[in-house]
């Protein structure tokens, strides 16, 4: 579909996409320009226009404007693993930056998926995406690294309760030894 330059987030899911499953305050988040850019939050999008400066001013961008809604049901850390995956497997290898950057991110994000990483961990690999961001020959390494950004700037809570819940976790998993009697 085709629509005119800054018509609202929520016009345009509305109109084409029949809204919000469970309504509009099941919004997660959306990622307005494809799998290339970061993603902005429920309050911050539904009323934003879809143009070039009202995205940059929220921290994302329109990119191929291919728009990803998500809904509370959405996995947002799970969400953004996949794309580094993606990413991981697209880069050709010719950048050092992005060979070994796009790799290391993704491992690192399924460590976060399922709990197993430290939390300093998010600041190392927020560290990773300023290495590869600007660094690379093509525009491949800024899209690996945007995804990332972006779950970190708006849902970097939810991945330390992530890590904090399989912290707790692990440790009642544990077995006990028994006296035998």
């Amino acid at each position: 579909v085709e629509e005119a330059m800054s018509i609202p987030f929520r016009e345009l899911i509305e109109t084409h996409c029949g809204g919000i499953r469970g309504g509009w305050d099941n919004l997660l988040a959306v990622i307005p320009g494809g799998a290339s850019v970061p993603l902005v939050p429920a309050e911050q999008i539904i009323d934003a226009p879809m143009d070039f400066d009202a995205l940059r001013d929220l921290k994302s961008g329109l990119g191929t404007a291919a728009v990803i809604v998500m809904d509370k049901s959405t996995d947002v850390v799970k969400a953004i693993a996949r794309l580094s995956y993606f990413y991981k497997h697209e880069s050709c290898g010719q950048c050092t930056p992005c060979r070994e950057g796009t790799g290391w991110m993704w491992r690192v994000m399924e460590r976060l998926v399922r709990g197993e990483a430290q939390k300093r961990e998010i600041d190392m690999l927020l560290d990773v995406t300023k290495q590869i961001e600007g660094h690379t020959i093509c525009a491949l390494g800024d899209a690996a690294a945007w995804p990332i950004q972006g779950l970190m700037r708006h849902f970097r809570g939810e991945v330390e309760r992530r890590i904090d819940e399989f912290s707790r976790n692990a440790h009642r998993a544990e077995p006990v030894m028994v006296a035998a009697e």
